[in-house]
């Protein structure tokens, strides 16, 4: 008999997965399943209800004749859609394990970009990825569309101004709502259409010409489904909580301590600061103090909910959406200099070779002597400035201890790929001036090396102790990725041994190829062979990282999990107290799901800003020439980093005329057919800027030649 019938309850979720992966009669009717788990006849219809919902939520598949399967026992796969430039799309699995899935333009039925999906697979093509076909959309991304208003004839549509949303959605009656010819409107999806009819919808804002000011990152915003305002009742509570830095609770006094932040200037929110004092002979104690968000954002309460919901802090080029709002977010708990203010403490006891010795958690009072920022920081590790004798030593204290840290995860295998960011340089009205390449430094580093050792300790104490928290897991690349690379890096000579691929040999090979000539390329294809960082309930270590356990502490303004982990600490780590039996697993399956989907959502919306602002700049550009290096080759094309300018922009295989060009991934290049002429990544080019379209956010070039 089971749990179930025992107590005279509906199964659980689990135990309805269970029983039909079990079953060997395949799909099965519902009052068959349910005298299978000894559902009582007064809960069947809540046991309808729950497939129902599983059903929903595509963990099960429900059949011809009503019968429930289990998608992947029928030869289907759940999960999010990504389009391609082609119109093409691939299905990324909610299974980890599982193999993408290729999606043809023409098998997409209604599917868009993002959509989560339940596909079937129609064919294996030797060597290739398998070939599906979208069955059913479980859950849209895109309620609301962003696009370009346009009139032909009696025909009204907006084409959406994300290059992956490739179809236009008609409006019906030819209603324009307000709009102009060529105006940046929201319009809400109406019906999906399917394979041979566009979407429908209705203009639900107008937003403004894509040239009026501040239009370009709206549209951003309203296109991610962001929301840069509070409800008001958030923001009321977000003012309420002021009453709760009267009320601190138990904790110690550390407002004597010499703590400093060091941060990007323009800062508004400080989650960390750092202190180091001496702890013995040849042994430190350095303090990492993150600002106390639990104390403030009760469990449950609107703002709480509210930071859920968004997950994280999105950063565009020219503005922050905060997790939070700004009350509390660069206020109350920002770690601003000269104020008291509330912190979850960490203090690590280290010696010089940048071992552990000892740690401890505490709830404290801190008071910031300093708000540094990372250029000041490096000038006085480079002996070009001075904040104060005391700083200063702390800072070269911890710059020679953040230096062992930083050898000892190279020991053991974790990557560096040092990679680059592109930093925009706004006037005062918005309008980019200059693009470049983010430097990262010594002082980017020390904080980078403490925050990641503070995120293992804390990773790390949580397991020993089975306490319920979100892990930041990396897994290795899946097996088709990782056999490709291992060809392509035995193929120019750097001996991959067969089996499961480990970060300390990539790291080598990362190492010997360094300054190299063909170390870009390395370095790239490695890169590309890397899964998504993510977070999860289970353990699954950090690949990255070579970490046996990792996680997010250091962050609670912007990101939810960080947040989430406190409250765990606190409890546990700083009270000693059990934690809450609603912190279980499907409590942080939720949780983890959903923050993983909202950094995505916000890594999306902070690269197309980024990219927008570099196409406005590139237009001033157009008919220019400059050099570059090819960093990504495609089936239409390669792209080309621009030397002068931290710009990207697409040579596409139309422009080169002079053969037909076919695409060998094995080895990232393009090459003739004719003439045997080849465009690899990592070669050397001069190109012109041909062509820019800020409402496409993309930039066209021409080759010009290939440098040697």
């Amino acid at each position: 008999m089971t749990e179930a019938k025992r107590q005279g309850a509906v199964p659980g979720p689990d135990e309805v997965i269970a029983a039909l992966r079990e079953s060997r009669r395949g799909p099965v009717k519902p009052k068959d399943l349910a005298r299978l788990l000894d559902v009582p006849q007064a809960q069947y219809r809540a046991f309808r209800e729950l497939l129902r919902r599983l059903e929903q939520g595509g963990e099960l598949y429900r059949v011809k004749g009503n019968r429930y399967a289990i998608p992947d026992k029928i030869n289907l796969v759940v999960g999010t859609l990504q389009i391609t430039r082609s119109g093409d799309a691939f299905l990324r699995p909610d299974q980890p394990r599982q193999k993408d899935l290729f999606i043809p333009a023409a098998n997409l039925a209604s599917g868009m970009d993002g959509d989560r999906v339940t596909a079937r697979i129609e064919s294996r093509p030797r060597g290739l990825s398998a070939v599906g076909r979208v069955l059913k959309v479980l859950d849209r991304a895109h309620p609301t569309i962003v696009g370009t208003f346009h009139r032909a004839r009696n025909l009204a549509f907006v084409a959406p101004l994300d290059p992956r949303l490739s179809r236009d959605v008609l409006l019906p009656g030819g209603e324009a709502g307000g709009a102009r010819e060529g105006d940046v409107v929201v319009v809400r999806i109406v019906h999906f259409g399917d394979r041979r009819l566009n979407a429908g919808g209705e203009i639900e804002r107008v937003l403004g010409g894509m040239e009026d000011p501040g239009v370009d990152v709206l549209a951003i915003l309203y296109g991610h489904g962001l929301k840069a305002e509070f409800p008001s009742e958030v923001e009321t509570a977000a003012r309420e909580a002021a009453h709760r830095l009267r009320t601190p609770g138990e904790r110690k006094d550390h407002k004597n301590l010499h703590v400093f932040t060091i941060d990007p200037s323009d800062a508004k929110d400080h989650d960390d600061a750092l202190s180091v004092t001496p702890a013995g002979p040849g042994t430190w104690e350095v303090g990492v103090h993150i600002a106390d968000v639990s104390h403030f954002v009760e469990e449950g309460s609107p703002l709480d909910l509210e930071a859920f919901h968004r997950g994280t802090s999105v950063y565009l080029v020219d503005q922050v959406v905060p997790m939070l709002p700004h009350h509390l977010s660069s206020d109350l708990c920002s770690l601003r200099k000269g104020t008291d203010r509330l912190a979850v403490s960490l203090f690590l006891r280290m010696d010089e070779e940048g071992r552990v010795r000892g740690h401890r958690f505490e709830r404290s009072w801190i008071r910031c002597a300093h708000a540094l920022d990372y250029d000041l920081v490096q000038d006085v590790l480079s002996g070009q400035a001075t904040v104060d004798e005391v700083t200063d030593d702390a800072l070269r204290t911890l710059d020679r201890l953040a230096k062992a840290l930083r050898g000892k995860r190279k020991d053991r295998g974790s990557l560096d790929f040092d990679l680059p960011e592109a930093r925009v340089i706004l006037d005062a009205e918005g309008a980019p001036v200059d693009i470049l390449r983010r430097v990262q430094m010594d002082s980017h580093r020390l904080i980078e090396d403490f925050m990641i050792l503070a995120n293992e300790v804390v990773a790390r104490e949580a397991e020993s102790r089975g306490l319920p928290i979100p892990f930041r897991i990396h897994e290795p690349p899946a097996e088709d990725r990782g056999d490709e690379l291992r060809a392509f890096l035995n193929s120019i000579g750097h001996s991959v041994p067969k089996g499961k691929l480990r970060p300390k040999i990539l790291q080598e090979i990362l190492s010997r190829t360094e300054g190299r000539p063909e170390g870009p390329l390395v370095s790239t294809v490695v890169l590309k062979s890397m899964t998504r960082a993510r977070y999860d309930a289970e353990n699954l270590g950090h690949f990255g990282l070579a970490s046996k356990a990792y996680t997010h502490f250091t962050s609670p303004i912007r990101r939810y999990p960080d947040l989430a982990l406190h409250r765990v600490v606190v409890r546990s780590l700083v009270q000693g107290r059990e934690p809450h039996e609603r912190w279980g697993a499907p409590y942080l399956d939720e949780m983890t799901a959903r923050s993983s989907e909202r950094e995505r959502i916000a890594q999306k919306a902070e690269r197309d800003s980024v990219e927008l602002k570099k196409v406005e700049f590139m237009r001033r550009h157009l008919g220019s020439e400059f050099d570059g290096t090819i960093s990504g080759v495609t089936t239409f094309g390669f792209f080309v980093l621009l030397d002068r300018f931290f710009v990207e922009g697409l040579v596409h295989v139309s422009a080169l005329g002079d053969d037909y060009y076919v695409f060998q991934p094995e080895s990232y290049t393009l090459a003739g057919t004719r003439t045997k002429r080849r465009y690899r990544l990592s070669d050397r080019v001069r190109i012109q800027v041909a062509r820019v379209s800020k409402e496409e956010r993309r930039i066209d070039f021409l080759l010009v030649r290939k440098l040697v």
